[in-house]
């Protein structure tokens, strides 16, 4: 989604992971097993706030990044934040098909990913309800996404 949307309003896209394992020269999972998550977590925020500062850009981030220190307040003031709402089944499949490995559901089973899944969304929820704009759906538009932007 993200990159349509930049290429469709002729913004930059970043991915938020990419961006950190550039700048920090190791990928995600290595940084998670060399440091563990709360380091992590510490490298994401300053990477959210480095991009933060840009202007037009469309970044896309993971989905604990707006769970920990006061990021969602940060994405919020930085422009305008979307949580698209999809159901779990939407995500997994999502996951399953990602070409970035994600640590925190390697080697689950898809009854386990499935779980795993619901639960974190359970839990991240409350995060994720406080960006500006919500669409919910499967099959959310670039256009839909255009409009809420548009609106804002």
């Amino acid at each position: 989604m993200g990159r349509v949307l930049a290429s469709t309003l002729n913004l930059t896209f970043i991915d938020l992971d990419t961006f950190l394992e550039a700048k920090y020269f190791r990928t995600i999972p290595q940084i998670f097993a060399e440091e563990g998550e709360s380091a992590f977590r510490l490298k994401e925020l300053k990477v959210l706030e480095e991009v933060a500062a840009f202007d037009d850009v469309i970044v896309a981030t993971g989905g604990g990044a707006p769970c920990f220190f006061d990021n969602i307040d940060l994405m919020n003031k930085s422009g305008f934040c979307i949580f698209l709402d999809v159901a779990v089944e939407s995500l997994i499949s999502r996951l399953i098909h990602a070409k970035t490995e994600r640590p925190l559901i390697k080697g689950k089973s898809p009854e386990e990913l499935h779980e795993f899944i619901d639960a974190m969304i359970q839990k991240r929820r409350p995060f994720y309800e406080k960006a500006r704009y919500i669409l919910k759906g499967n099959d959310i538009s670039p256009v839909q996404v255009i409009e809420v932007i548009k609106k804002g």
